[in-house]
């Protein structure tokens, strides 16, 4: 392909994207996937440029734009060789009109940005459109951080992460034959740090309410040494049955996985309220603090979008607080840096729950920042994702 052949192709596939952000469809990941597979005459180092067209342009545009060559034109003003390649030759670009629509260019909107928690700042701002690294978490049952070291020297330590170990963000390492051994899996600091906060033991019997795939309830077992019943739970059908090959893999004997039907996760969990040591609760939410990995979330954000979320997350904290026995604990677990998903969620929790208590001194020292009653973890102090979380005591 041509570099400008390259560039059109850029700007179908953002348009796709930016289609499917409106719609609420497929993530920006899948549909580049799809096109590329739709494209087989493309070579790989054309397949290589066009990733860097799109993900450059879906980085540098603050929310979805009206049109794919409307993004890619906001990135050309700033980049003389790129608007060079609007030439009108086959298969490429028409030349560029000056008075034609670009895209707005920023982090967020305004509206958008002032819904952010006020500790995250200009830089935590700008680190959030960098590129994340590639952590991994040494799986305690077949492997240590040790033996990731000598397997993949290029890394180093995660502060207060006896298992991470973070690599370049273009490692390979999925194809390291240590991953199919179940030695690793592939998870961002943040994650690792609300999966050690819910401090699990051996003997205890876990709750995992929004389970997902379950990469924080494989970071329990470990942390427990496979020696904690663990309930894994999700509504999403197809998510929840990657976890029992990835438990396979990882010698992850205990746990047990629960589909629930949305509207009747009490009732489905009746048997067990009052019951548990821990339940987390790692509720969906905008995803705002991951967009370093996932950056078209952004222009999938609205209003009604978010109050969605947060009706759900307390909907899910109420549920998990019914699950905790006397005296026990709730984490609750958000990728989000928004005061409504965070703090703010967590101070109406505690007005609901009379007698529930905030604890403390459950992170690493020197991570996170108190916010409220509870802590949020930013790229630019913590170099993680963007994550608040709350680990909450249970009356006696």
């Amino acid at each position: 392909m041509t570099p400008a052949a390259r560039v059109q192709t850029a700007i179908e596939i953002l348009d796709a994207i930016a289609t499917s952000a409106r719609d609420g469809g497929a993530p920006a990941d899948a549909i580049f996937a799809e096109a590329m597979r739709a494209r087989r005459y493309a070579g790989s180092k054309d397949r290589r440029a066009i990733r860097g067209l799109v993900y450059d342009a879906i980085r540098g545009v603050r929310s979805v734009p009206a049109s794919g060559r409307a993004a890619m034109l906001a990135l050309a003003d700033a980049d003389p060789e790129l608007a060079a390649l609007f030439d009108g030759t086959p298969y490429g670009p028409a030349a560029i009109s000056a008075d034609e629509p670009r895209a707005e260019t920023g982090i967020a909107t305004p509206a958008l940005i002032k819904l952010f928690d006020p500790l995250v700042g200009k830089a935590d701002r700008e680190a959030m459109l960098a590129r994340a690294p590639l952590d991994l978490r040494a799986n305690r049952l077949r492997s240590s951080r040790d033996e990731l070291a000598l397997i993949f020297p290029d890394g180093e330590a995660i502060a207060g992460l006896a298992d991470g170990w973070r690599l370049p963000g273009e490692t390979a390492a999925v194809q390291h034959s240590s991953y199919a051994e179940g030695q690793f899996e592939v998870q961002d600091a943040a994650s690792q740090y609300a999966a050690a906060a819910l401090g699990a033991e051996a003997g205890e019997v876990v709750i995992d309410l929004c389970a997902g795939a379950g990469g924080k309830t494989l970071a329990i077992a470990s942390a427990a040494g496979d020696e904690a019943a663990i309930l894994a739970c999700d509504t999403n059908r197809a998510r929840l049955q990657q976890l029992p090959p990835r438990a396979h893999r990882a010698g992850a004997t205990a746990i047990e996985t629960l589909l629930l039907n949305p509207g009747q996760e009490r009732a489905m969990l009746a048997d067990r309220m009052g019951k548990a040591d821990r339940v987390i609760v790692d509720a969906p939410c905008s995803g705002s603090g991951t967009w370093r990995r996932s950056p078209e979330l952004r222009w999938r954000s609205t209003p009604v979008r978010l109050d969605r979320h947060v009706a759900e997350q307390a909907k899910l904290m109420d549920i998990g607080a019914d699950l905790v026995a006397p005296g026990g604990k709730l984490l609750y677990a958000v990728c989000s840096i928004i005061t409504r998903e965070g703090r703010a969620q967590v101070d109406d929790f505690l007005k609901r729950h009379p007698g529930w208590t905030a604890d403390d001194g459950y992170l690493p020292e020197g991570v996170g920042r108190a916010a409220g009653s509870g802590f949020l973890l930013t790229p630019g102090r913590d170099g993680c994702d963007g994550f608040f979380l709350a680990r909450l005591t249970a009356p006696c």
